[in-house]
């Protein structure tokens, strides 16, 4: 799809634009969107969820055996641990 041409409106006190049904389902936009002005343009863009595609990278990892801890040997117990705590 080329360009769209469309024209700035009312809405209240405020001005924008509307964006055809068509971009909208072309770029999967929904929701919360991220708006980026430059010097003359503006790019329009879905928020990035948090921790999108962590579930993959968590399983990668898994796969490759790289999900171990890298300070492995300190949850070894230590002489403090059995001096200044009471454990009950």
């Amino acid at each position: 799809m080329g360009a769209i041409k469309t024209h700035i409106v009312r809405i209240g006190n405020s001005q924008g634009i509307r964006l055809p049904q068509s971009l909208i389902e072309q770029c999967q936009l929904q929701g919360e969107l991220e708006l980026e002005p430059h010097s003359d343009h503006l790019i329009i863009r879905a928020v990035a969820k948090p921790r999108a595609g962590w579930e993959q990278a968590f399983q990668t990892m898994a796969k490759q055996e790289d999900d171990q801890l890298l300070d492995g040997n300190s949850m070894l117990e230590h002489d403090w641990d059995r001096d200044e705590w009471e454990w009950s």
